[in-house]
């Protein structure tokens, strides 16, 4: 089973701009301004996991070091905001690259930086109220996911239920 993990992606302004460029669409990795930044085995990792290279991209802050190292491919990421899940992803290759994100993102100056970059190889849209999340095994009615989080296997279980029928739709 892959892991599962929720992340809050939709809040501040500065947020969903990043989300308007990295999510929304898909962004050509292998420019040269982009490519430069990349060791020759996140290239080739990417590359795989993107053979267009173009991937949708999203990212966590250093204090999620520890955690970030254990996201592999294929691992489900829920990206939530405004009291709802607004997309499922599925992980392509996981990086840690301070000078990549701060290019994909170009964050304002004393701004947290997101060091840990994740490409998605499946982005599916969704609308899922908080409320269907809690209501599954595992989940505190009234909690607003407010940090990143990993799933223990059964809440996981029940969130990859809970979104499979979206899940086999065409991947964005």
């Amino acid at each position: 089973m892959p892991q599962v993990f929720v992340q809050p992606s939709f809040g501040k302004p500065w947020v969903r701009r990043c989300w308007a460029e990295t999510l929304d669409r898909a962004v050509p990795f292998r420019e040269p301004d982009r490519a430069g930044l990349l060791d020759p085995e996140d290239l080739t990792g990417l590359t795989a996991a993107h053979p267009s290279g173009r991937a949708r991209f999203w990212g966590a802050t250093a204090k999620h070091d520890r955690r970030m190292d254990t996201v592999t491919a294929g691992d489900v990421v829920l990206l939530t905001g405004r009291k709802r899940v607004l997309a499922v992803g599925e992980v392509g290759h996981r990086l840690r690259n301070p000078d990549f994100a701060r290019h994909l993102w170009r964050p304002d100056p004393g701004r947290c930086v997101w060091s840990n970059v994740y490409s998605l190889r499946a982005l599916w849209p969704t609308d899922i109220p908080y409320e269907e999340v809690w209501a599954l095994p595992g989940f505190t009615a009234g909690d607003n996911f407010m940090g990143l989080r990993f799933l223990r296997p059964d809440p996981a279980a029940a969130v990859l239920e809970l979104t499979a029928d979206v899940r086999v739709a065409a991947p964005g």
